[in-house]
């Protein structure tokens, strides 16, 4: 059996942890308000803020998250005006002039919105809270629906950092899963938005229908010429037991587990050869990257809307949002009529989350700091905790070396006395390596996508 065959388990992709799976649902406005307070209770000086925008033109058969079609747009101006009624809301159990590191505007599509939309709800955050020197404004965008006046509108409100979902190249890929090519070439887009002092991800999935190791790999030759600041490639996660609308794709072309790590691999190698720096499970950043550089002093880290350099807790807002603070996480209900209702009643729309205990924290930091920096330094990390190693390998689900002894002859990881450290080779099954780690790993009733 080779490794691909043998690692390729349904795992948590962490995150967060506990995983979301794992959010009760006894979890509400007042557990939340409860979470808030002890996150102020630290003091911080400052608190990054997500915000869902669920609408989409479209919706591409293979989306996992949470949106909904725009059809004629009734819903928008009603969600906005209950997404400023949420902000204001909890903004209210906040310090005065609370600072502001980060917004970040995820969906669904975001530029669904109109750009008058979009820049009066920029407008209205930040004058709730207090915008830090160099605050980052980012926006995920379909590069469909966008053209230069958007753009300027965007730019001119302070928008820096743009992540466009090209997805793939080819335009049958794109056909079957009902996405619409870039509306201006992708090259001029980059070119334009960087020429203006922006940031620019372009974001890729593989898996898809109709891919092919090849194809795939004029895809990410075309992206490194391109030349963006980052790059993502995400793995596609087939879960219709979730996702319906993913059995609208022909299931009969999708790639095979084999040939999607070949993708992944090719595409490692296309980077690489461009002077890109992989990071995580699936980043590749520019050497001169602040991501890079706090990996390279150890302290990368992650959260739902990606890798960051940053420890703040995230405010989220919206249908389905979730909300990561120091002592848990809470969700916003997913339905839209339902966010809708509650924030109408006054009430925060909380749905479901979770008070993490003191040991689910130490296991949340060293699943972390695998899946953001590839090792665990017991000693080190104990000292950033505030704890003894032997009680953060306890909750660590009683780590000793014999629990990756197999993983080891693998070459998947090394071990010692010391810590933890992937191999470059390992890297790919960093997700099967954290789960080892997890004392909540196969519980019954839990499903998650492959790691290939």
């Amino acid at each position: 059996m080779n490794l691909i065959e043998k690692y390729n388990q349904m795992v948590p992709r962490y995150t967060s942890y506990p995983p979301a799976n794992f959010f009760g649902t006894q979890f509400d406005d007042a557990a939340f308000r409860q979470l808030v307070v002890a996150d102020m209770n630290r003091r911080p000086a400052s608190v990054a803020v997500y915000v869902h925008i669920p609408f989409c033109r479209k919706v591409c058969h293979y989306c996992g998250c949470n949106t909904c079609g725009l059809g004629s747009g009734r819903m928008v101006e009603p969600y906005l005006q209950a997404l400023r009624r949420e902000i204001e809301m909890v903004a209210a159990m906040m310090p005065r002039g609370m600072g502001l590191s980060e917004i970040h505007y995820g969906g669904g599509t975001p530029n669904a919105l109109t750009a008058a939309q979009l820049t009066s709800l920029n407008d209205f955050i930040t004058s709730r809270f207090a915008p830090v020197p160099g605050i980052e404004i980012a926006v995920e965008c379909n590069p469909a629906y966008l053209d230069y006046g958007y753009l300027n509108s965007l730019l001119d409100c302070g928008f820096n950092r743009f992540s466009l979902g090209i997805q793939d190249f080819d335009t049958e890929v794109l056909r079957l899963v009902n996405r619409d090519a870039s509306a201006i070439a992708e090259e001029e887009l980059t070119d334009y938005l960087q020429s203006r002092g922006a940031s620019v991800n372009l974001d890729f999935i593989y898996g898809l229908p109709a891919q092919t190791v090849d194809g795939f790999a004029r895809t990410m030759q075309r992206a490194a010429a391109i030349r963006p600041h980052r790059l993502v490639t995400f793995s596609y996660a087939h879960v219709p037991w979730l996702h319906k609308h993913q059995t609208l794709m022909p299931a009969d072309r999708l790639p095979s587990a084999d040939d999607k790590v070949r993708m992944f691999r090719t595409a490692q190698h296309i980077m690489d050869d461009a002077g890109y720096v992989r990071l995580g499970l699936d980043h590749f950043v520019l050497p001169d990257d602040s991501l890079n550089k706090a990996y390279e002093s150890g302290r990368l880290h992650r959260n739902f809307e990606g890798y960051c350099s940053t420890v703040d807790s995230v405010y989220a807002f919206g249908a389905s949002a979730i909300s990561q603070l120091s002592g848990g996480f809470a969700q916003n209900t997913k339905s839209v009529t339902g966010y809708l209702r509650s924030i109408d009643n006054g009430v925060l729309p909380v749905e479901r989350g979770i008070a993490i205990s003191d040991e689910q924290r130490l296991t949340g930091k060293a699943i972390e700091q695998l899946m953001c920096n590839y090792r665990i330094d017991w000693d080190l990390l104990a000292a950033e905790t505030s704890t003894d190693a032997d009680i953060l390998k306890r909750a660590c689900n009683n780590y000793s070396p014999g629990k990756l002894a197999d993983m080891q002859a693998d070459n998947i990881v090394t071990t010692s006395d010391k810590g933890i450290e992937i191999t470059p080779e390992g890297r790919m099954f960093v997700r099967n390596v954290a789960a080892r780690l997890d004392p909540l790993a196969g519980t019954e009733g839990k499903r998650f996508s492959t790691t290939a």
